[in-house]
């Protein structure tokens, strides 16, 4: 009896959002774990109706109820549908969507409909190390919570259980895109130039960003970064409603707390991190959680995978898994904060990125060898030689070769990190593949 209360008390929470699907034509487009989570949603609801979905790749669905379109040509078919659940890093960008067609997606749809208070957060770099802090801040104050979104839980997974709790929500581009709705406290952490094939620019990224924060009321808050001024990208920000908090990576030279606070955990080394602790703790002031909760959360902090993860030390050599590190700012930004590399590994899939800075940066950045892969990686060693540095400058064709070499090049009491500053996808299917192969051969290196 308790659980079909239960059903009856969650249906009415969402009946806004199950009756947007009602007498409507819905396309489930890509079928990764955000597309297997709308069907469910939509299975649970509406048991025997139609639904269709569209994969590049060949899926396989037991359900006599589902369609099923792939290969190359699975764009083709959107505008048959009243509704596509589009899933994150789809570019619609050559496709023409008809006026009958709303494009929309997980995301959208939760911040739109699902009645519980949203902290979201975005940026190109420093979002999932932020919207960590602020989940361990809330449940270090015994605030309840759920952290989703990006970080790896799909939104619509989380309905069943987020009834009074606080969704902390780390927010992509790509689930940003098509948002017609913006939580109650949105934090940008930082805007680079990042999946510029994506959106066909750097304007459009950025407006993909801005959704975070596009439909805001004044009674939200909107939290973003001091150093690097929105107005200074964007122009006009009179479309900005909602209550201002800007927050700088300086914030500790005038803040007695925030300077207790820095260099505090190991897992936190450098300035954009300590600007996430920042970003982390404005947002959770709104709450009115307490220094010592925030001081317990970072304390308990552990680091996060793939980002400055210090994962062996061998041969003397302190290893480092930054593979998410994808754009040049992330990389020279991490190299500094570690203070002691000895060797840096880079490269990866060339976007159109510009590398010229990244470059000039190396040449003084206190590096003793650079390790550079294909594709970005070639283009950024044949660079390096016109500048005068120290810097030992190798070209390696595999990752397999990059580790070798960084064991018989860097000195004991230095570190060895990998920071690709670029995409993984010319060689792996996501950077989480590609730290985790690193992982593998340091660990398993016998030479």
């Amino acid at each position: 009896m308790l659980f079909f209360r239960m059903q009856r008390k969650c249906t009415a929470m969402y009946q806004a959002l199950i009756d947007f699907f009602k007498n409507k034509r819905t396309l489930i487009l890509g079928f990764g774990r955000e597309g297997k989570a709308t069907l469910a949603f939509l299975r649970k609801y509406y048991p025997d109706t139609h639904f269709t979905v569209a994969d590049k790749n060949q899926v396989e669905i037991d359900d006599d109820n589902v369609d099923l379109i792939w290969g190359e040509h699975y764009l083709d078919c959107l505008n048959d549908f009243d509704i596509v659940m589009q899933s994150p890093g789809i570019s619609l960008r050559d496709v023409t969507i008809g006026k009958n067609t709303v494009v929309t997606g997980e995301m959208d749809l939760f911040l739109r409909f699902v009645p519980c208070r949203k902290i979201g957060i975005t940026g190109t770099k420093g979002k999932t190390t932020t919207t960590t802090l602020i989940y361990k801040m809330l449940c270090a104050a015994d605030i309840p919570c759920m952290i989703m979104g990006n970080i790896g839980t799909p939104v619509f997974e989380s309905l069943a259980e987020i009834e009074g709790k606080t969704a902390v929500i780390e927010m992509s581009c790509h689930q940003l895109e098509f948002a017609h709705a913006s939580p109650d406290i949105a934090v940008l952490t930082n805007v680079y130039p990042e999946h510029l094939d994506h959106y066909n620019g750097f304007v459009g990224y950025v407006n993909a960003k801005l959704n975070i924060v596009r439909y805001q009321n004044e009674n939200n808050l909107f939290i973003s970064n001091a150093d690097q001024p929105l107005g200074d990208i964007i122009g006009d920000e009179s479309f900005i409603r909602a209550r201002r908090k800007k927050v700088s990576k300086n914030e500790y030279k005038n803040d007695e707390f925030f300077a207790s606070l820095v260099g505090h955990n190991e897992h936190l080394p450098g300035e954009q991190q300590w600007q996430d602790i920042f970003f982390a703790a404005a947002a959770v002031r709104e709450y009115g959680v307490s220094d010592d909760a925030i001081r317990k959360a970072i304390d308990s902090f552990g680091g996060i995978e793939h980002r400055l993860d210090k994962f062996i030390v061998k041969n003397g050599i302190a290893f480092y898994d930054d593979a998410i590190a994808t754009i040049p700012t992330a990389a020279i930004g991490n190299v500094r904060a570690l203070g002691n590399v000895g060797t840096l590994i880079v490269g990866g899939l060339d976007r159109g990125l510009d590398y010229t800075q990244f470059v000039r940066d190396l040449a003084e950045s206190g590096i003793d060898n650079l390790l550079c892969m294909p594709e970005t990686g070639y283009a950024i060693a044949d660079e390096k030689t016109q500048y005068r540095s120290p810097v030992h400058v190798e070209k390696c064709e595999t990752l397999e070769l990059a580790v070798e070499r960084s064991f018989k090049l860097t000195k004991p009491g230095k570190s060895c990190l990998l920071s690709p500053a670029a995409a993984s996808y010319n060689r792996y299917k996501n950077f989480e593949e590609k730290g985790n192969a690193f992982k593998r051969l340091v660990t398993e290196y016998d030479g």
